[in-house]
């Protein structure tokens, strides 16, 4: 079933909003979910950059989730959660530890590392994360090189002069009679190359500074290694999304089976040098486990054209070409 969007904003009770700074080439990208969800977190790469992901285990206190925030900027875009809490804050959305309390936003978030690329003196801070809730939609939005995928590549083998531009991309798919959504948003700054997920051939990854086209990252790996410091910074994150009822272990489980849908098109994924990091998000509820299995089928298949979306809508930045300009890509 294809819906309205085709994004992750198909899933009802979800706005998307971007902050972007085009001279810095950084930016951060929301997802506000409401009066509170139940979130869930699955970590698979070696430098991951995080805060506030401890709600989302089963055995934490917090049950609710208010907002996701994916930034660039590396550590230091984690201050714009700031911003985002502070919006949050204003609209009394928050969990209430008492009765007549003040409300605390719980707001997950991650980074991407983006520093090579542009100013590396910039990065999102609260204003940024408090406008890209005031940007934010229920409909479509705007994909590629915008929010926190304005700064991110692809392809790190040779370093940022080889690489392709990554970027922010979304999918959304459902069951045949529209009761089940699952929809993804993802920005795509990893390590390794984009592949096709027909053929696998290499689409946006690391370039020859030889013959043209792409050096293939898996197999340079296995016949020669790489030298220490060779590689950039890197990280694929993401956020998926459902209207079925889950509880926290259940979220977890959905967005530890979202992460396949990078490894069918990121090769190779999960290394030293990425922090992949997924969330997942849905309505409270006690799910069956046939139920789970389900969704996480289904994230998986939305974070792989999440993936592809993200690369096709990518445009050439700061010297670095997208894989569009390149001819790789529709």
């Amino acid at each position: 079933m294809r819906l309205r969007y085709n994004a992750i904003t198909d899933v009802e009770g979800l706005r998307v909003g971007h902050a972007t700074d085009l001279v810095g080439v950084t930016g951060c990208t929301v997802v506000l979910c409401g009066g509170g969800v139940v979130g869930g977190v699955d970590v698979r790469g070696s430098a991951a950059g995080t805060r506030d992901v401890e709600p989302l285990r089963p055995l934490h206190l917090v049950d609710v989730v208010h907002a996701v925030l994916l930034t660039g900027g590396s550590a230091f875009g984690l201050a714009a959660a700031e911003g985002v809490m502070r919006f949050l804050r204003e609209r009394e959305v928050g969990f209430r530890i008492r009765p007549g309390g003040p409300p605390i936003p719980i707001v997950p978030a991650a980074v991407i590392f983006d520093l090579g690329i542009g100013d590396p003196q910039a990065y999102p801070g609260p204003d940024m994360g408090y406008k890209a809730c005031l940007e934010a939609s229920d409909g479509e939005f705007e994909r590629g090189n915008v929010g926190a995928g304005t700064g991110a590549t692809v392809g790190k083998l040779l370093g940022i002069a080889r690489a392709t531009m990554g970027g922010l991309g979304t999918a959304s798919i459902g069951s045949s009679d529209g009761a089940v959504v699952v929809g993804a948003l993802v920005v795509v700054n990893a390590f390794g190359d984009v592949v096709d997920l027909k053929d696998g051939k290499v689409v946006a990854g690391s370039r020859s500074p030889h013959m043209g086209g792409f050096v293939n990252t898996a197999s340079a790996l296995r016949e020669s290694g790489m030298r220490s410091g060779q590689a950039s910074h890197a990280t694929t994150i993401g956020v998926v999304a459902t209207n079925i009822r889950l509880d926290k272990g259940g979220a977890v489980k959905v967005a530890q089976m979202a992460q396949d849908g990078l490894a069918r098109v990121i090769s190779p994924v999960h290394t030293m040098y990425d922090g992949d990091t997924m969330f997942a998000v849905a309505p409270a509820g006690g799910p069956t486990p046939a139920e789970v299995t389900r969704l996480g089928s289904m994230a998986a298949e939305a974070v792989a054209l999440a993936v592809m979306d993200a690369v096709r809508e990518a445009k050439g930045v700061g010297g670095v070409p997208a894989a569009r300009t390149l001819g790789t890509v529709a």
